[in-house]
């Protein structure tokens, strides 16, 4: 229970939690709160709260795959620009793309599991 009396410890464990997700942690590409850096990045902030929002959803809606992959590739696309300099993405930017590809990932995530279902109780 150490690392609930001491912060830093908590927020050494989280930025190591991040780095092993394969996050790159980059300062400028993150958000601080109360000048803590988040322990992942802006566009994997998006991803991780889009997949939390989006596995419900799809749980309970019947949410195509084209669409899921739609959503996937707004982030694709967002990364992209900005790889290649034709547009400087944003931190806001890159939170909302996150978003998108989290849930497209998600319903991606349920289709393939009702997939295997079906396709189990079929045999």
């Amino acid at each position: 229970m150490r690392m609930r009396k001491d912060p830093y410890a908590l927020w050494l464990y989280l930025m190591k939690l991040g780095a092993s997700a394969g996050c790159h942690q980059r300062p400028d590409r993150s958000f601080f709160f109360h000048g803590w850096q988040f322990p992942v990045c802006a566009r994997c902030t998006g991803v991780l709260a889009g997949q939390l929002v989006g596995i419900p959803i799809a749980i309970k809606k019947n949410i195509t795959t084209l669409t899921a992959v739609l959503c996937c590739e707004t982030t694709m696309l967002d990364w992209s620009l900005q790889y290649s300099g034709v547009k400087k993405s944003t931190n806001k930017r890159r939170l909302v793309t996150g978003l998108l590809g989290g849930f497209g990932l998600a319903v991606i995530y349920v289709n393939i599991i009702r997939f295997v279902i079906k396709r189990g109780a079929k045999t």
